[in-house]
């Protein structure tokens, strides 16, 4: 599916300052690409890439805004930028950024190299929380999402010289070091290193004084002072090929301890004692030390927009990192254990799956599906995209959802219709026990009316939930097997008030032992304080559960369907943590990049469109105002109508039975 994109001609951009609701938490993004065109032109070598990330509008009340840029990686198409960008992430929330890529260009005007758009949700939610798009020029960018650390922030100084290091320029040329430094990360697969700074380069020089290095201790180590990094140093090449001179494992606190005097230029001046043995390919033989002359902690001094929400130049390193050849061993940090318990993003970045499954509500209450007015009624004029309220409820919460589920099969029932003279509270909806994507529930929501189905009465969600959570504490209890988690939300859309009350409640107080949450979405204007009263069961009787039930009235956000995933879905971070949490079930760790085959996306023309920006003198970065084609005001219709879900087909009456185990859904029988 693919959303529309409308265009605007606001040409202010500033960053909202608003207080993180509930349910927030900060994310961090990184970036690297591969196999992109090589624009720079004939005889100028390969491209010096850099990327703006820019966050784009979702409503008209909202301006897209600038988030900052990367640092320029030289003579690669293959770069890995060392700079991440944090972000205030809720669940529920969509939120789009543009990657747009450039050739750096010193006496001239930047050249694109490509554009990307990334969903956040959609990146966490993807194998590894990693996502890649491929280019229109050619390549491809990836993205990953982990969550920022939960510590404040400190910045380490670190000011590094090179004692005799070993020369691999030949006998007639010197190398020219530059330092990068690496955090580590554990996953499944084991240890891996992630470059977090690096150095320029001091041309011809084996005893090089590089500039000091000033780097966030939480991207270098979570804060964790005695957390193992890395110092390798290269030999720089134009050509982007530079060669290994050797390495050394510390950690910051080992770093701290090892200052010295940094004494005069001359090499023989400096304290060695504390000095660090470069070690090669070679275990015996010498490749140099390296001496700390500079190691202190201090706070980090974020970098804030300026009164018109442009980033200034300090928002950009001011030491032009050197590239380093491709690594594609790029892994995330295990979740930060602390007094505090962990979140959902600790999860979702972890290996836990959300799955969805949807109850529908078929009584006779709805009216006649045929009659427009009625809650079931459908368009026949499918091209004009004006859905009911059922079918907006499902895209609004199910497009949210089927981001964090991979294999995006949903079980879709029914509950209310007479089947054969039969009252069914819980039947089968479509061909089959699953059916593949948001659309495909559609389909099988449509194809429903073309069975013999009578719709009666009366409204009993008992069975729908008690399936739901045999189906889901099955999906956790496989998950387990696998080393893995799994969690569902059942999702009832009902235009009315359940018959009985008690038994519903009954039925969620045994359900709250099940990895599960309940959303009810209240179609219509019938009297639902009933279903309020389910949602508040907890408070009103003092039950000792854990709360599952979220109650929305769809006609509140019926204009607004980003309104309505939030009221939805606001509950389900904390219900999530709260189950694996009480249970002693710690988040997993994200296992390595190099486990998964990624495979890019597909360059979509629609939606990966280069933005115009300017970047002038003095290193500020705004979106153009003369783009004839208005894409410097991009903002998304991500509106119940602005999603679109073409080739709506009706489906077949259900004729599969389904393999859960008891209770199970009534599988209604063919024409």
């Amino acid at each position: 599916s693919s959303t529309s994109i409308l265009l605007c001609y606001n040409t202010e951009i500033r960053e909202t300052m608003s207080t993180p609701s509930k349910g927030t938490t900060k994310v961090q993004i990184t970036l690297h690409a591969s196999q992109l065109r090589n624009v720079a032109g004939t005889g100028k070598g390969k491209s010096d890439p850099f990327a703006v990330v820019t966050k784009l509008a979702v409503s008209l009340n909202e301006k897209p805004v600038v988030i900052g840029k990367t640092e320029v990686v030289k003579n690669t198409l293959y770069p890995v930028w060392t700079k991440a960008f944090t972000l205030d992430y809720e669940f529920g929330k969509q939120m789009f950024i543009n990657v747009g890529i450039y050739d750096e260009v010193r006496k001239g005007t930047d050249k694109v190299m490509g554009s990307a758009l990334f969903e956040i949700g959609e990146v966490l939610g993807s194998r590894g929380s990693i996502k890649a798009k491929k280019l229109r020029k050619g390549g491809s960018v990836y993205a990953r999402v982990v969550k920022a650390p939960d510590t404040p922030s400190s910045t380490l100084t670190l000011g590094l010289r090179g004692v005799k290091l070993t020369n691999v320029d030949g006998l007639f040329g010197q190398s020219d070091p530059f330092f990068e430094l690496s955090r580590m990360n554990q996953g499944p697969a084991g240890e891996s290193w992630q470059a977090v700074y690096r150095s320029s380069h001091i041309p011809n020089q084996l005893s090089p004084t590089w500039e000091p290095a000033e780097v966030d201790l939480n991207r270098l180590c979570d804060g964790d002072l005695d957390r193992s990094i890395k110092i390798t140093i290269f030999d720089y090449e134009k050509s982007g090929k530079h060669q290994y001179m050797g390495m050394f494992e510390t950690t910051t606190s080992t770093l701290i301890r090892a200052k010295v005097d940094g004494g005069t230029r001359d090499v023989k001046s400096l304290d060695k004692t504390k000095a660090f043995h470069v070690t090669g390919k070679k275990k015996k033989k010498d490749y140099g030390k390296i001496v700390v002359v500079e190691a202190t902690l201090s706070q980090s001094r974020s970098a804030a927009p300026t009164s018109t929400g442009q980033y200034p130049q300090a928002y950009v390193p001011s030491v032009t990192p050197i590239p380093i050849p491709f690594n594609p061993q790029i892994s995330v940090a295990p979740p930060q254990q602390s007094n505090n318990r962990p979140s959902f993003v600790d999860y979702i970045t972890g290996s836990c799956q959300l799955s969805m499954c949807v109850a529908i509500d078929f009584t006779g209450s709805n009216g006649d599906p045929r009659k427009p007015g009625s809650l079931h009624y459908l368009n026949p004029h499918t091209t004009e995209r004006v859905r009911n309220d059922y079918e907006k409820a499902i895209m609004g919460v199910g497009s949210i959802v089927a981001k964090y589920d991979s294999d995006q099969k949903f079980a879709v029932w029914g509950f209310g219709a007479k089947f054969r003279s039969q009252i069914q509270h819980c039947f089968q909806v479509g061909p089959t026990s699953e059916v593949h994507g948001v659309p495909s529930i559609l389909d099988s929501y449509r194809g429903v009316f073309q069975t013999k189905l009578t719709m009666s009465g009366p409204t009993v969600f008992t069975e729908v939930i008690s399936l739901a959570a045999a189906t889901a504490q099955s999906e956790q209890d496989l998950a387990q097997t696998r080393g893995e988690q799994a969690y569902t939300i059942l999702l009832i859309l009902t235009d009315g008030a359940v018959t009985d009350v008690h038994a519903t409640a009954a039925a969620i107080q045994k359900a709250s032992s099940a990895p599960l949450s309940i959303v009810i979405v209240g179609i219509g204007n019938a009297d639902f304080s009933a279903m309020q009263h389910l949602d508040d069961f907890d408070a009103n009787n003092g039950a000792k559960r854990r709360d599952i039930v979220q109650f929305v009235e769809f006609s509140k956000h019926r204009d607004n369907k980003n309104a309505l995933t939030q009221a939805t879905l606001e509950e389900i971070p904390d219900q999530l943590v709260e189950y694996f949490s009480s249970r002693g079930i710690k988040p997993t760790l994200t296992r390595n990049e190099s486990q998964f085959n990624i495979v890019p996306d597909e360059f979509n023309e629609e939606m990966d469109v280069d933005l115009s920006i300017d970047f002038n003198d003095e290193g500020e970065i705004t979106l153009n105002d003369d783009d004839e084609q208005g894409t410097h005001g991009l903002y998304l219709d991500d509106s119940y109508n602005g999603t679109n879900y073409a080739g709506v087909t009706i489906m077949p009456p259900p004729a599969t039975a389904l393999t859960y185990a008891p209770p199970a859904a009534y599988v209604p029988p063919p024409y």
